[in-house]
């Protein structure tokens, strides 16, 4: 009895999955069916799934230093400008080296200037004087020096006596000469290799000034166009890393004032691919609606497809060729909605082309 019920049950599940599958089958062909006798007026076309972007398609930044986010200044949808700052790294540490760079760079363009210039008026007059006062005291010790000799000659001092002022006259001659050489020093214009060594110290400095510019300018993360923010990859207090080397991206923008849409288009129609053709696309979310463009790129290389419809019919065999359509201004579509494409063939007769259906009974669908 029991073996009887199982075998019961087993049958009725066959039945009704092979009139699902059969219900399906005819659901989709009476769909194709549908769309072919929509486009039975049109001369030719080429259909195929794609997808929208800006036209300065996903722009992803990132930082060029690794760090923790300080702010994320921008908010997903948000309209920013070229060299607006969007986002900014803790950057405490970048901004010391960089006052401490700039500086010693004040300092090496005194020292340049000293240097050049040689000393000031009251310096040498300093000097001067100072050579005066030491030739003073050579002149007195001299004096005394010879009165000295005159005595120990005669007998009436001793002969340390006579030493100990002929060395005070040997020291005062000595400062009297040092005094000269620095007065004679300031008074001299530069060398050549004193002002070479003082400029190329000061293009040291510079140089590690603008490195420590150029660390500090990495912690803010401005965008390089006019765009809308399309997503936000961080948050503040977040770290980051470098993009350079692993890739990271803290924000995605694009310039949507303009719309295009990735086509892929079969290995089998890109014959009939010609830039400038007339093209729309449609979406379920806009029913029958028609977003008009034109073809602006056709791609060079065949590949993959790209663009996935996650239909079960849906053909990934084949080689695709990504064309690039622009849609007509004032489209407004979100960015990454999957579309059907229709490229026209027949510029002449585009105005009586009927409306594709939605994405399940496209052609593109069938790819």
């Amino acid at each position: 009895m029991r073996k009887k019920l199982a075998v019961i049950v087993a049958i009725a599940l066959a039945v009704l999955t092979i009139t699902a599958q059969l219900f399906s089958a005819a659901r989709h062909t009476v769909g194709n069916t549908h769309h072919t006798a929509q486009h039975s007026g049109l001369a030719d076309w080429i259909a195929g799934p794609g997808r929208i972007e800006p036209i300065s398609e996903d722009i992803q930044l990132g930082s060029q230093l690794s760090g923790k986010l300080k702010s994320v200044n921008v908010l997903e949808g948000d309209t920013v400008h070229k060299g607006q700052v969007l986002a900014v790294l803790d950057n405490d540490d970048y901004r010391a080296e960089l006052a401490s760079a700039a500086a010693e760079v004040e300092a090496k363009e005194a020292t340049l200037r000293k240097v050049t210039n040689g000393a000031r008026t009251q310096e040498r007059d300093e000097a001067l004087a100072r050579v005066r006062e030491a030739q003073a005291v050579m002149a007195n010790a001299e004096a005394e020096l010879m009165r000295r000799r005159e005595l120990y000659q005669s007998g009436v001092v001793s002969r340390e006596e006579f030493e100990h002022y002929n060395r005070e006259y040997d020291v005062a001659k000595e400062q009297y000469q040092e005094k000269s050489d620095h007065y004679s020093l300031l008074n001299t214009s530069s060398r050549e290799e004193d002002v070479a060594f003082a400029e190329a110290d000061l293009r040291l400095t510079q140089a590690n000034e603008a490195e420590a510019q150029a660390k500090y300018d990495k912690t803010f993360i401005k965008s390089p166009i006019d765009g809308i923010v399309l997503r936000t990859h961080h948050r503040i207090g977040e770290s980051v890393t470098n993009s350079a080397s692993v890739p990271d991206p803290v924000l995605t923008i694009g310039d949507a004032h303009l719309l295009r849409v990735r086509v892929d288009i079969d290995e089998t129609d890109v014959n009939k691919v010609r830039v400038g053709q007339r093209a729309y696309v449609t979406a379920d979310a806009y029913g029958n609606q028609k977003i008009w463009g034109h073809v602006v790129q056709i791609g060079e290389l065949l590949g993959p497809k790209t663009v996935r419809t996650d239909e079960p019919t849906e053909r990934v065999d084949r080689k695709f060729l990504e064309t690039l359509v622009e849609l007509d201004p004032g489209a407004q579509l979100p960015v990454g909605l999957r579309v059907d494409t229709f490229i026209l063939t027949d510029g002449e007769q585009a105005s009586a082309f009927s409306q594709p259906s939605a994405f399940g009974n496209s052609r593109a669908s069938n790819r």
